[in-house]
């Protein structure tokens, strides 16, 4: 295949190194790609009044592909007080760059895999009769709608009076009329029918492509009841093309219970963008947690890849490094499988397998220490000899 172009974002914190660390294995695998590094995060928020530049969103538009490795993101109120003196008092309005790259580009299919790997420490157990135990292998994939929903970015602190009058024609508002509009702060949950479609429609596939007995609707219909009703409504309809797929449906809050009990029972789960962002951290938490969370932002004509952990910046300083560059490795898998390289994507996850069964090199977060430089001495690896024997394996 011909050499790939892939837009690098490493971002903030540990993003710098755990992308490096994906790199190297891609490398090894025999992967060929020309890496472009652009900017993006906290850096360009407080010295431009943007994290998410223009030249890196025009690297995107030409390469269709990235990498990306973790951003720092904080309150309105603080982010403002960070901006470069000359910057203050000018308009600028801090906004995640990851959520901006996914509406500008309309990444609107999020999938995050959450698999156990046999032999990790930190995989859930549960008991059983007596005083036994058993740990349940969780194969669990989340499609969750990536633009829209909660995370839509429609809200307002003292909302304008157009937008009050607007809103008190919905009887509810009733119970609000007395609040000053100051007092008022509002999300927006909006959904449109296609973008229900079109997630329902890639969970659907996905589950019946690789065998999946399951798609599971992870919503709210019995309160939040016109968006989580639209989308049970729709998935109903396209559960008709898919009938040896069992369709089944799960509260948000039920589903963080029961995927304690039976998590071994289910296969795709599709949710909105809060649900699904919530459902996807819960069952990471399942087979491992952030160090093993990857996850693929797809369009019709961009994708890019992260680990759903943040920058954690009080690691990057480090030296050496000691966080668990694991589900950064697995979001370039990710990318192989996106672009069409199925069999290098298999090797990797075949690689880390192995090392995680072996059990000879572990991060902290798997011998379940508090990190810090000393973790090093109770046995714990580094961020390059966890990617060296992930290299050596393959």
């Amino acid at each position: 295949m011909s050499k790939r172009t892939v837009v690098k974002m490493p971002g903030d914190g540990i993003g710098k190194t755990v992308i490096e660390e994906a790199i190297r294995v891609l490398d090894a695998i025999g992967f060929e790609a020309e890496y472009i590094h652009s900017d993006i995060g906290w850096e360009f928020w407080v010295t431009e009044g943007n994290p998410l530049p223009q030249r890196t969103l025009d690297l995107l538009e030409k390469h269709k592909l990235g990498l990306f490795g973790a951003i720092t993101s904080k309150p309105k109120d603080q982010a403002a007080k960070e901006l470069s003196p000359e910057l203050q008092g000018k308009g600028h309005v801090y906004y995640s760059p990851i959520v901006g790259l996914r509406q500008h580009f309309n990444l609107d299919v999020c999938m995050r895999p959450c698999k156990t790997f046999k032999g990790n420490p930190l995989n859930f157990i549960r008991r059983t009769q007596g005083d036994g135990f058993e740990e349940p292998e969780v194969d669990v994939v989340v499609f969750r709608q990536n633009t829209e929903g909660l995370y839509g970015g429609v809200e307002w602190t003292n909302p304008p009076p157009e937008v009050r009058k607007a809103l008190e024609t919905h009887p509810k508002m009733a119970n609000f009329k007395s609040t000053p509009s100051e007092d008022l702060a509002i999300s927006t949950r909006i959904y449109t029918r296609g973008a229900c479609q079109r997630i329902l429609e890639e969970g659907f596939k996905y589950a019946k492509r690789f065998g999946y007995k399951s798609v599971t609707i992870c919503e709210k219909p019995n309160v939040i009841r016109e968006t989580s009703g639209m989308m049970r409504e729709e998935g109903r309809k396209i559960h008709k093309n898919y009938p040896d797929i069992a369709l089944w449906e799960t509260n948000i809050d039920a589903q963080m219970m029961w995927m304690t009990k039976n998590p071994e029972d289910y296969g795709v789960v599709v949710s909105g963008n809060m649900f699904g962002d919530i459902v996807s951290d819960g069952f990471a938490g399942l087979v491992g947690g952030l160090g093993f969370a990857c996850s693929a932002n797809i369009g019709k004509d961009c994708a890019i890849f992260e680990p759903t952990h943040g920058s954690a910046p009080k690691y990057q300083a480090l030296d050496p490094s000691i966080v668990n560059p694991i589900a950064m490795i697995l979001s370039s898998a990710m990318m192989l499988d996106h672009i069409g390289e199925e069999d290098k994507a298999k090797r990797i996850r075949d690689a880390i397998s192995a090392v995680v069964s072996e059990g000879k090199v572990r991060a902290y977060d798997m011998l379940k220490l508090k990190g810090g430089p000393d973790v090093l001495k109770q046995g714990a690896a580094t961020t390059g000899q966890i990617t060296d024997a992930i290299i050596a394996k393959l």
